[in-house]
């Protein structure tokens, strides 16, 4: 008799938590490794939002159940919130506080797939996606972007994947791992599709204040206002706010959509953390100064991390738009004796490895986000701790000559 779940032993370990938990194994035995493989923010929470959960700690309505679907004013802040970030309008009633964002993607997909539902999911891809889909009864369909495109897919790529059987496309902007940010034009393009095609449409917008430059966030269903219907927003306070560990997101989406996702967490997890909420309803509610401060210094960091790999022999990236990633594209470096020791790698996972043990780095290879040859760097750290590492791997690279 087996003793798990054919479902639940098909699932895979998150490879950044994995990489993270291991750069940070290595650092407890006294190794010298920097890691470059979580993906939060380096600040601490706003000592405001800090205060609020302190007196949420004190309260003694704080230790008791509440509602399912999350604290009423906490749903309704979120309302007002989403109206004013990204200009969609929504009730609370149509908010679901979830236990972070990435529950309120599982939720989403619970809500949305029924067996054999095909999902079109562009890669790369954050890790967690295919597996919440495969946990929900979906079948992940994915299609294919690079350097072209700048990591976006097309109306006619998304045309060519679909099927009859095809039930929701999952959209991030900004994205993670690429970095990438679609322009309004094609978010709206894209959105129209979803419409004539009747498709739903999952739209991740954890990362809607990290964008750089010129670039532009913008809400699908806000541009494309006949989506709402059939569209499903997750969000949550980890990115924006510096609030990784407090474990609180949200999905938003039609009436009958969110009773499905709000029964479902009554029986799955109850409340979210009664602090926490409180936590986030301060966060929500308040201005974006910190937010900016953060953004600003990400901002200089994406600049920094791209010319520096660019600058290492066989090596090219993309410079990023938003997050808080860089998405090298690392496949000349496979098949090469490299490093002091002349080692060959064959593999982005093998490389990974490799220059984690040699060099003590730590990064996620793309094989991870379904893009292998590729690297995702975070530089959601500090800034010497950033130029170091990649320092070690330029000269990793280069130890073994400039042809290897």
């Amino acid at each position: 008799m087996k003793r798990t779940s054919a479902l639940l032993a098909s699932i895979a370990e998150s490879a950044t938590l994995a990489v993270d938990a291991k750069a940070k194994a290595l650092k407890a035995k006294g190794e010298n490794v920097i890691g470059f493989g979580a993906g939060e923010p380096d600040f601490p929470t706003p000592d405001n939002i800090v205060e609020a959960a302190v007196r949420a700690c004190r309260d003694p309505k704080s230790h008791k159940y509440s509602p399912a679907a999350g604290l009423p004013e906490l749903r309704e802040a979120i309302a007002v919130k989403t109206k004013r970030d990204s200009g969609f309008e929504c009730t609370a009633g149509q908010v679901l506080v979830t236990n972070g964002g990435k529950h309120a993607v599982f939720t989403a997909f619970a809500a949305l797939c029924d067996p054999g539902d095909e999902v079109i999911c562009p890669a790369p891809y954050w890790t967690t996606y295919p597996e919440a889909i495969t946990l929900a009864g979906g079948v992940p369909v994915v299609v294919q972007t690079d350097e072209s495109t700048g990591f976006r897919v097309t109306v006619e790529q998304l045309e060519a994947a679909r099927t009859p059987r095809t039930k929701v496309l999952l959209f991030v902007s900004p994205d993670n791992p690429s970095g990438a940010v679609y322009p309004p034009d094609e978010v709206e393009a894209i959105g129209r599709w979803a419409v004539d095609s009747g498709i739903w449409v999952l739209t991740d917008e954890i990362y809607e204040h990290l964008v750089f430059g010129h670039n532009q966030f913008v809400s699908m269903p806000t541009v494309v206002p006949e989506l709402a219907n059939q569209c499903v927003i997750v969000n949550g306070v980890a990115k924006t706010y510096a609030m990784t560990g407090w474990r609180v997101g949200w999905m938003i989406g039609p009436a009958d959509v969110m009773k499905a996702a709000i029964n479902y967490q009554s029986h799955s997890t109850s409340n979210v953390n009664n602090v926490a909420q409180y936590a986030a309803l301060e966060a929500v509610s308040g201005d974006l100064t910190a937010v900016a401060m953060m953004r600003e210094a990400f901002a200089r960091r994406a600049v920094t991390m791209h010319r520096m790999l660019n600058e290492i022999p066989g090596v090219s990236a993309i410079e990023p738009q938003g997050a808080f990633y860089c998405y090298p594209n690392f496949s000349s470096l496979l098949g090469r004796a490299l490093g002091p020791n002349g080692t060959v790698s064959h593999t982005t996972l093998e490389l990974a490895d490799v220059i984690l043990g040699e060099a003590g780095v730590a990064f996620v290879p793309g094989e991870a986000f379904g893009t292998p040859g590729y690297a995702r760097f975070s530089f959601a750290m500090a800034d010497a701790d950033m130029e170091e590492g990649v320092r070690r791997i330029g000269a990793w690279v280069t130890a073994s000559g400039p042809t290897g």
